[in-house]
């Protein structure tokens, strides 16, 4: 079964993310709301958080930064992005589920 917090769309993957800046390292916390919830170590302040998750998602999931995009929620802690190109949902599920 596919989680709550994934969504397969015709154009890729959109993960819905609740995201706390400012923690000691970055990683993934558990569930909160419906969303996948990250800790990422870098401020929100000068967007710097949101670089951070970008970076680390691209290299967790091993796709390219340029394929991963905000769909909303940049100054936000609940934010939902879309992944695209060869990985599936159920790929996404192992690497990332908490």
């Amino acid at each position: 079964m596919i989680a709550n917090w994934l969504k397969q769309t015709p154009t890729g993957i959109v993960l819905n993310l609740y995201c706390q800046p400012g923690a000691k390292q970055t990683k993934i916390v558990g569930l909160h709301d419906g969303c996948l919830k990250i800790s990422l170590q870098a401020l929100a302040a000068d967007n710097k958080a949101n670089e951070m998750l970008l970076a680390w998602l691209s290299k967790q999931l091993k796709v390219p930064q340029k394929q991963i995009q905000f769909l909303s929620g940049q100054s936000s802690r609940k934010k939902r992005l879309e992944v695209w190109g060869s990985i599936t949902p159920e790929q996404i599920m192992e690497i990332l589920s908490p």
